[in-house]
């Protein structure tokens, strides 16, 4: 199936490349979806740049609050979920109707968010731009080259991510701050999660280390053994005793040497259904695979795995962080621009992070130099956790936007720890949160569609 860029749903303020990124382990989710705050997994209409469909007559088929849907409008996003379509036999007329939905909600909600003037700027979406990339193991030019071969054009692949993003805005501003969770809601989910397990005895949670080894598109049935074979050596090594990272470094086509590895603990179904079956019957601390998708071949060590209960051990992130606000005095690009000079001055040994830290940070941690202790997976939002997790020990990030501001973050050391009882909960709490958020989000959506005005036209004869 021809691969095209899809993003996360309106919740997320992601993209993705819908078949990489399902053969590579990100699905449709909003784990990656913003730095400093959890968001829940996408339910809402998925919205992204497609390849340009077909010309067709253009007409209005619809009107939200005085603002027009047009035909044309209609068909660009039925060429954007048909991938999904085609997966799911949709037939023609009820894909249309979902695309128009679709498009309806999203306007909906873009009109609230331009009632409350809430914006984004150029560094968020270039941000969501270079996180699309990594979530599907490229570099931005290979991404660009990728859209261009699609038919997308960067200015409209932008704009879609910028729309996703103000909606991402207004959903943390009107939902995601009312949801609260009580010691009941924990109870109630671990109950639920044992009730499940116990009755399918089935895995509901994974931690898989990942080596993907890609086959381009349109390779030669020589080149696709030569890289098979290359993901098979891989495979050999590791059971022959190397060390996992160490092949990640050698084999996994990955940017940067990095993105490759530990994916981190999950549910089982937000990884692809071809990773949980390759799985189903290895034994922690084994591989399975190679294996192979639309991306290429990959190879799976099985890290963690879970029947509903929270990991007792779990890898553990010590980090600091400096962190700038933008406001009327401080623009969002300054704010960018300080923080590249603090981690310039502190990579070429003028100043260190401490003390940086404790002179400009605009965070309740800038009196202990930024440091934020040891974290536990879920502690960090998802911007935040995704720069963190894609540091080595000592490294420093980019800046790195958040709902709260503009980070530059250090990893100081990692660590395998044995969570307490409390520690347990509060991992449990972030996932009830999640679930909650999600339900929250889908009925203040529902809201929003029932108080609009929405007519809709006929197609002209």
């Amino acid at each position: 199936m021809k691969q095209r860029i899809l993003s996360l749903s309106v919740a997320c303020g992601l993209a993705l490349l819908a078949g990489a990124s399902a053969a590579q382990g990100f699905k449709a989710s909003n784990d990656k979806a913003r730095a400093g705050m959890r968001v829940p997994a996408a339910a809402a209409a998925t919205a992204a740049a497609a390849p340009a469909a077909p010309r067709s007559a253009d007409f209005i088929v619809a009107v939200v609050n005085s603002e027009p849907v047009t035909n044309v409008e209609v068909q660009q996003q039925v060429e954007r979920l048909r991938a999904q379509a085609e997966a799911s036999n949709m037939p023609a007329d009820t894909l249309r109707r979902q695309a128009l939905e679709m498009l309806i909600g999203q306007k909906i909600q873009l009109q609230m968010a331009a009632e409350r003037n809430l914006q984004v700027d150029s560094f968020a979406v270039q941000q969501a731009e270079e996180s699309v990339a990594r979530q599907n193991s490229m570099t931005m030019t290979e991404l660009r080259a990728r859209l261009v071969r699609e038919g997308i054009s960067e200015t409209q692949f932008r704009a879609d991510l910028k729309k996703q993003l103000v909606i991402q805005k207004l959903r943390e501003a009107e939902v995601d701050s009312k949801v609260r969770v009580s010691d009941l809601d924990i109870d109630q989910y671990l109950r639920e999660q044992k009730a499940k397990a116990g009755m399918a005895n089935a895995v509901t949670q994974l931690n898989l280390g990942h080596i993907l080894v890609t086959v381009p598109e349109n390779a030669s049935e020589a080149q696709v053994k030569q890289l098979q074979a290359k993901a098979q050596q891989a495979a050999d090594k590791i059971r022959a005793g190397e060390d996992f990272q160490a092949a990640v470094a050698e084999f996994s086509d990955v940017p940067d040497g990095k993105g490759g590895g530990p994916m981190g603990l999950r549910p089982a179904d937000r990884y692809p259904e071809l990773f949980v079956k390759a799985t189903q019957s290895t034994a922690v601390g084994s591989i399975a695979g190679p294996v192979r998708s639309p991306a290429g071949f990959h190879i799976l060590k099985v890290l963690e795995k879970s029947s509903g209960e929270v990991p007792a051990i779990v890898t553990q992130s010590h980090a600091r962080h400096i962190l700038l606000r933008p406001s009327a005095q401080l623009s969002e690009a300054q704010a960018v621009e300080r923080l590249e000079d603090y981690r310039r001055r502190v990579l070429a040994q003028q100043d260190t992070f401490d003390d940086l830290a404790r002179r400009y940070s605009e965070d309740g941690s800038a009196k202990e130099g930024g440091d934020l202790g040891w974290a536990s997976p879920r502690k960090f939002v998802p911007e935040f956790e995704e720069a963190l997790n894609a540091l080595q020990p000592g490294e420093i990030s980019p800046p790195i936007a958040s709902r709260f501001g503009i980070h530059l973050i250090q990893l100081l050391e990692r660590r395998e720890a044995k969570l307490n009882q409390r520690e347990q909960r509060d991992m449990v709490r972030s996932i009830v949160r999640e679930n909650k958020l999600e339900q929250a989000f889908s009925t203040w959506a529902q809201e929003a569609r029932a108080r609009a005005y929405v007519e809709y036209r006929e197609p002209p004869q």
